[in-house]
């Protein structure tokens, strides 16, 4: 009796460019990372505050295939063991994503294998479910980043229902223009963060908008405002605020971290109890917050409900999370050549 053939492994190769992180990933069809290579543009934006999508996207040209042959050289994996490739096509910046996709349709051309395109967002969410042994969904899912502070119904068929979202800024473009405001380092999240532990979280009693509000929606335009005039104080006015001091700007970013978190976790509570699921998973640049992580998880103890947050390596813009692209494959959900890119904001 001879015995059972053994199958070959299968690789997946995702490529991520949806804005300021060039990325590339090689992932084993059982969602084992290979690789996850991912090279930062911070340094070049950091002196405007925010990302200047010109200069991502030619940072991202110039990058794009060293990350690429970076990935498959630290998964020890070649081009002619590949399977598909998949690639970031919403939403973003428009020149970003068309470099990630020109590099994904001319490997896949070349190599005439499938094509998967993949929404970034979904794959922030998606992260969640790689790190976990049985499925997590339905669930109710937040993406929290510097564009997107989303509120999704996960469903069992990996499809996203948005059911809330920002109506001005988002959470993580919130951090970067305060942590301007306060004469902190860019990124915006990691220092305000940093700061925020030496500072009284109660120290300025910042609105919580649209808290209590019965729709799921978030604005932290407000909280920003409230931010620059409590450090800057408000034109006009007569009475101004003490001059910033290192310990009046730790107790800024600290109340100012503390009302971010305070929102979050009560629209999660509230997206929970409308829609009476026993899972909340949580991705996004702004997921790897300390604060955030640890009220998520007394939130969730408290009331039951099993939480997946992507692992900190996981919750900033990288490629390994278009994992999902094997359920699209599985699915036959293989794009066409003429594939083009959605960018822009979900609202």
């Amino acid at each position: 009796m001879s015995l059972p053939t053994k199958q070959p492994e299968e690789y997946l190769l995702a490529i991520e460019s949806s804005c300021d992180e060039t990325a590339a990933a090689v992932i084993t069809r059982d969602m084992k990372i290979l690789s996850n290579i991912v090279s930062s543009q911070t340094d070049l934006h950091e002196r405007f505050g925010g990302v200047v999508p010109e200069i991502a996207s030619r940072a991202h040209l110039e990058r794009i295939l060293p990350v690429i042959d970076d990935a498959l050289q630290k998964a020890n994996v070649s081009l002619d063991q590949l399977t598909a490739i998949a690639v970031a096509t919403e939403p973003g910046l428009v020149g970003s994503l068309l470099i990630g996709l020109t590099a994904a349709k001319t490997l896949a051309m070349v190599l005439d294998i499938p094509l998967i395109a993949v929404n970034h967002i979904e794959g922030h969410l998606f992260a969640c479910q790689m790190q976990e042994t049985n499925p997590i969904f339905p669930a109710i899912g937040l993406v929290v980043s510097g564009g997107h502070t989303n509120l999704y119904h996960c469903l069992p068929t990996f499809e996203f229902e948005l059911i809330g979202a920002t109506i001005d800024d988002a959470a993580g473009e919130a951090f970067d223009k305060v942590a301007k405001i306060l004469g902190l380092p860019y990124p915006g999240g990691p220092s305000i963060q940093q700061t925020a532990t030496k500072g009284n979280p109660k120290a300025f009693p910042f609105p919580r908008t649209l808290l209590k509000d019965p729709e799921l929606r978030f604005s932290f335009s407000g909280l920003k405002t409230a931010v620059l005039y409590a450090a800057l104080g408000n034109p006009g006015a007569k009475k101004q605020p003490p001059p910033l001091t290192v310990e009046r700007i730790a107790d800024l970013a600290a109340s100012f971290q503390e009302t971010v978190v305070d929102v979050l976790v009560g629209k999660c509570q509230q997206a929970l109890m409308q829609f009476k699921h026993s899972t909340l998973c949580i991705g996004g640049g702004v997921a790897a917050n300390t604060l955030l992580r640890e009220r998520l998880t007394e939130m969730t103890n408290k009331a039951g409900i099993h939480l997946s947050m992507a692992p900190p390596d996981l919750c900033t813009d990288n490629a390994a999370m278009a994992a999902i692209a094997w359920h699209h494959l599985d699915q036959g959900r293989i794009a066409s050549l003429d594939l083009d890119v959605t960018p822009g904001l979900v609202r």
